[in-house]
C-alpha cells in the first residue's frame, strides 16, 4: 500500500510526527551543535553526540505512539544502521566512494523521514568510533541524518502491486521540475557574482562577463576549468543552490517515484549542496582555534567554499554512482521486508 493511501487518522499522525521532527531536526539539534562547539572549545563533542542521537530517536518512536515497539521494528534500523557502517568504513579504506551517504538516502526513502534521521545519525556515530571522533561528529551526524530525513520527505513510497513498473521508470520529465528549479537557481548564482562582485574574493581576477569566457578558453585542462568555476561561484552554489533544491522538493513533493533518475539526481544535489554547505561551514568553526586558520570570518567561510568544492563535487558524484548501482534493489528489498512482516503498519 503507497503512502498516499493512508487514512485519515494516520494522516493526521504522520503530520504531527513529520512537524515534531522538523522542530527538533532544525531547532533542537542545531542548538545541541552550537553549544557543542561552543562550550569548553569543543571538547564536549561526545556528550552532544550522545544528545544528538537521543534527539533523532524521539520522532522515531513517534511511529510508535499508542502501541509497543516491535523488535523486528527495531530490528530492521539496528540492520540498515550496522549495513551502513560496514560498507563505508569497507570502501573508506579501499576505494573512496561515499557508499555511506547512499545508503543513509535509501533507508530514508524505504523507512520514512524519522528512521532516515536516526539511521544517519546513528550510522555517523558509530562510524566515527573507526574514523576518529571530534568536534566535528555532531555536525556529520546532523547532516547524514538530514539527508535521510529529507529522501523520506520527498519520496513516496513503492507500491509493491506495481512495483516492477515502478523500478524501470526512467522518465525524466517527473524530475524536470526540481532539476529546472536548482538549475535556475545556479544561474542567479553565477549572473550575481557579476552583479555584485566582492572584493578580494576569490584568487581569480575577472574583467566582467568577456574576462570570464576569456579565462574559460585559455583553461588547458578540466580541472582548471572547475577551479575557475568554484572560484567565481564559491558560496553561492550552496546558498542558492539550497533555495532551488527547497524549491523543487516542495514543488514534486510525494509525487517522485523511487526510479534510477531521480533518486540519482536527488542523492548529488542534496549531497552537494546541504551536507557540503553545512560541512564546509563545520570546518570553519571546528578549526578556529588552530594557528592560521583565519578564524571564524566571513572571508574564512569563503574561502573554504571555494577550496572545498571540487570534493563536495566528488562525494556527490560517487554517492550518486552508488545509489544509481543499488538503490533500486535495496528499497525493493526493504519494502518486501516491510509487507512480510507488517512492519511499521
Amino acid at each position: 500500500m503507497g503512502r498516499t493511501e493512508y487514512d485519515p487518522i494516520r494522516k493526521k499522525a504522520v503530520r504531527k510526527r513529520t512537524a515534531v521532527a522538523s522542530l527538533i531536526i532544525l531547532v533542537a539539534i542545531p542548538i545541541l551543535i552550537a553549544l557543542s562547539t561552543l562550550l569548553d572549545n569543543g571538547k564536549l563533542f561526545m556528550l552532544f553526540s550522545l544528545g544528538v542521537v537521543i534527539c533523532c530517536m524521539a520522532p522515531f518512536f513517534m511511529v510508535f505512539e499508542k502501541r509497543k515497539p516491535k523488535a523486528r521494528e527495531i530490528v530492521l534500523v539496528a540492520m540498515m544502521s550496522a549495513i551502513t557502517v560496514a560498507a563505508h568504513m569497507f570502501l573508506h579504506i579501499t576505494v573512496p566512494i561515499q557508499i555511506g551517504t547512499a545508503m543513509v538516502i535509501i533507508a530514508g526513502i524505504s523507512m520514512g523521514p524519522e528512521a532516515g534521521f536516526l539511521v544517519g545519525a546513528l550510522s555517523r556515530f558509530v562510524c566515527n568510533f573507526y574514523m576518529g571522533q571530534g568536534p566535528w561528529t555532531p555536525w556529520q551526524m546532523f547532516c547524514w541524518g538530514l539527508l535521510g530525513f529529507l529522501a523520506g520527505f520527498a519520496f513516496n513510497k513503492i507500491d509493491m502491486v506495481n512495483v516492477s513498473e515502478s523500478i524501470k521508470s526512467r522518465d525524466f520529465k517527473v524530475v524536470l521540475g526540481p532539476v529546472l528549479c536548482i538549475a535556475a537557481a545556479e544561474i542567479l548564482a553565477f549572473v550575481s557574482y557579476f552583479i555584485w562582485p566582492e572584493s578580494g574574493e576569490t584568487y581569480v581576477q575577472i574583467d566582467g562577463f568577456s574576462g570570464f569566457v576569456d579565462k574559460i578558453t585559455a583553461s588547458g585542462s578540466l580541472k582548471e576549468v572547475l577551479n575557475l568555476l568554484g572560484a567565481v561561484l564559491g558560496w553561492r552554489v550552496y546558498f542558492f543552490g539550497a533555495l532551488g533544491l527547497l524549491a523543487g522538493i516542495l514543488l514534486q513533493r510525494k509525487r517522485m517515484p523511487v526510479d534510477n533518475i531521480t533518486i540519482t539526481a536527488f542523492t548529488f544535489f542534496t549531497t552537494l549542496i546541504l551536507y557540503g554547505g553545512i560541512m564546509n561551514i563545520a570546518a570553519m568553526f571546528t578549526s578556529a582555534g588552530i594557528a592560521g586558520s583565519g578564524g571564524i570570518s566571513w572571508n574564512t567561510l569563503r574561502l573554504l567554499y571555494i577550496t572545498g568544492l571540487p570534493y563536495d563535487i566528488v562525494h556527490a558524484t560517487t554517492a550518486s554512482f552508488c545509489i544509481f548501482i543499488m538503490g533500486n534493489p535495496m528499497i525493493r528489498k526493504i519494502e518486501r521486508i516491510k509487507i512480510k512482516y507488517g512492519i511499521y503498519k
